[in-house]
């Protein structure tokens, strides 16, 4: 891959910009970037990347971005938490016009791979119901009934996927993405996910003096979260596999919400009292991944403790609110 053209389209996100940095890490010399986003708000600019700003909804923009590629990484949408996913569903559906776009122009271009980053929403609600879930495994996407808005999106996309392997011989690869976390990501704003968000909550307390925090739901939600550099070693493994059915890519960890919270106060040194907001979205009582296909297929899976991971997640959200609070 060293010497092909590799696109990263969503280049200007949390997990886009960090595939980037791990490109140029493996010695990957032509790579373009390409994200909705004007340069300035991009998570992570690299100057020997070749970035480019384009609305990839659109059929043209897609072939511009895909000229002459190789390599495609399809990481964009318009996406958020699920405060987010919750309360902008055909924000959330209008995304397959993204893969469908990058499909077909991927297709024109020749490229010889196509990655696709799906989400564990796809998984059918009924299996979620229990905060004491069994780990999902991928052939509990169907019968389909995944997250509203968002989760359809992403099933119909993966379908996509295969039928352009099947029909055109586009070689696909679609990864399941189980929560992922780290440094250089949202952590305000509305479109934040829980680790960030609670980091930001726990930090915002300690620094008032106000030692309180706000849970959505009743905190007994259970979820797993995968750190960002399992997330790109699973994509690199999954890229370099004959794995075409879709994967599940995410920690089998599993922690509930109010035990994540502990988790952040012990990092913080703080002890909160605890304000549950039951009307506040909270998604599925229960999810996580199983991760026997991972293991059988690429001998791999995600391995960074939750504790290790948000201890660095912590740290940068810290210095980014504490650097915020001193320039203002």
């Amino acid at each position: 891959m060293k010497d092909k053209l590799i696109v990263v389209c969503g280049g200007g996100g949390f997990i886009g910009g960090h595939l980037v940095a791990d490109l140029r890490r493996q010695g990957c010399t032509r790579i373009r970037s390409i994200d909705i986003k004007p340069l300035e708000e991009w998570y992570q600019v690299f100057e020997d990347a070749e970035n480019l700003r384009l609305d990839l909804r659109e059929l043209d923009s897609c072939r511009k971005a895909l000229q002459d590629a190789e390599i495609v990484y399809n990481l964009a949408a318009d996406m958020g938490g699920m405060g987010f996913i919750e309360n902008h569903k055909a924000l959330c559906m209008l995304s397959v016009l993204i893969n469908t776009h990058l499909l077909m122009a991927a297709k024109e271009a020749g490229a010889q791979r196509f990655f696709y980053a799906s989400s564990a929403c796809v998984y059918a609600a009924d299996k979620q119901t229990d905060p004491g879930v069994t780990a999902l495994k991928e052939e509990d996407a169907y019968p389909a009934m995944p997250e509203d808005g968002y989760g359809w999106e992403k099933l119909f996309s993966e379908r996509m996927c295969r039928h352009f392997q099947e029909d055109f011989g586009l070689t696909t690869r679609v990864a399941r993405f189980h929560n992922v976390y780290g440094p250089h990501g949202t952590w305000d704003g509305g479109r934040e996910k829980a680790p960030a968000a609670i980091c930001r909550k726990v930090i915002e307390a300690q620094l008032s003096g106000k030692h309180e925090i706000e849970i959505w739901g009743d905190g007994e939600q259970t979820r797993s979260f995968m750190y960002i550099d399992d997330c790109l070693e699973g994509v690199r493994r999954l890229m370099e596999s004959n794995v075409s059915d879709p994967l599940n890519l995410g920690s089998a960890e599993k922690v509930s919400i109010n035990q994540l919270v502990d988790i952040v106060e012990d990092i913080a040194g703080i002890k909160l009292e605890r304000k549950y907001d039951l009307n506040a979205p909270k998604g599925v009582n229960g999810r996580n991944s199983d991760n026997t296909l991972i293991q059988k297929y690429l001998g791999w899976e995600p391995g960074v403790h939750l504790r290790e991971g948000m201890e660095k997640t912590y740290a940068w959200i810290h210095g980014e609110m504490t650097a915020g609070a001193a320039s203002k």
